[in-house]
């Protein structure tokens, strides 16, 4: 009796299992066919590039900003900046002619040209609100906010720690997790971003847990050459594991997997086997 009640629940999980797989395709697909996708992306790309220096300066002001704009050029693009906000410093860039004097006037013009690089004040998107009536897309990809980690947490980290990796959180300025095996830290290393909401930290480990499962971080050079399908297959092994735990990721994952994907459909469906198999693996780790 016990084995066919097993076999059933194994039969269902992997049915479960299926079925999340295919919402992937359907709803990456629905993000692609409404454009709201395109506008984000042509939304993100309207902004200024900064330069690695300003870049440093933003991140160490505000280790979440994802993208920045001045005061009115937020207005500009529908968006206002909230009342209190403190703003972010970063160094512009301007030249201007002195007032030439008549022994200078013979001198090169560039060389009479002063530059020079004033504090400028900058806010991130999370600073500001939609003006009323303003159109403005909304990004993709949401991070998600529970405040349980529904018991992945402390059994993954069992699991990978049993495997001798190491888990630890520390302070990220470019993204929500990490996986190293090795290269940086010469032990391996999975790491999650302090601050994280108890769901989305538990996503972000299910995510870093099947790159090791499905080894990607066993070729870092392969992993450079084919990182778009590798974060595909990551990304949907944390929306299926989540899913079957009781949790949905979709508000991350979907425009997660859009964007890594570039909206490419096949590419879901044919990673599906590979996802699937690492899937019900970290299933049977979190005991679901």
């Amino acid at each position: 009796m016990k084995q066919t009640t097993s076999r059933r629940t194994a039969e269902q999980r992997k049915a479960q299992a299926e079925a999340l797989h295919a919402s992937i395709v359907e709803q990456v697909q629905q993000l692609a066919d409404t454009g709201r996708w395109r506008r984000f992306l042509d939304f993100a790309r309207s902004f200024h590039t900064y330069s690695l220096n300003n870049l440093l300066l933003i991140l160490a002001q505000n280790p979440d900003a994802t993208i920045v704009a001045g005061f009115r050029q937020w207005q500009a693009k529908g968006r206002q900046v909230r009342k209190g906000e403190h703003s972010i410093k970063i160094f512009g860039y301007s030249t201007k002619k002195p007032i030439s004097t008549e022994a200078e006037t013979d001198a090169d013009p560039e060389e009479r040209t002063v530059h020079y690089f004033p504090m400028l004040s900058v806010f991130d998107i999370s600073q500001t609100d939609p003006i009323d009536g303003a159109t403005v897309p909304e990004d993709p990809i949401q991070q998600l906010t529970g405040n349980q980690d529904h018991g992945v947490i402390s059994r993954l980290t069992a699991q990978l720690e049993g495997t001798g990796w190491a888990v630890a959180r520390e302070t990220l300025t470019y993204a929500n997790g990490y996986t190293d095996p090795g290269k940086r830290t010469v032990a391996l290393r999975v790491a999650l971003r302090v601050g994280l909401a108890p769901e989305q930290a538990a996503k972000t480990l299910i995510h870093e847990t099947a790159h090791v499962e499905l080894g990607h971080v066993d070729d870092l050079d392969e992993y450079r050459h084919h990182r778009g399908r590798m974060e595909v297959e990551a990304e949907s092994v944390a929306y299926i594991v989540a899913g079957l735990v009781g949790f949905d990721t979709s508000a991350y994952s979907i425009g997660y997997i859009t964007g890594w994907s570039n909206q490419d459909i096949e590419l879901i469906r044919d990673t599906a086997a590979h996802v699937l198999k690492a899937a019900d693996t970290l299933a049977n780790y979190i005991s679901v």
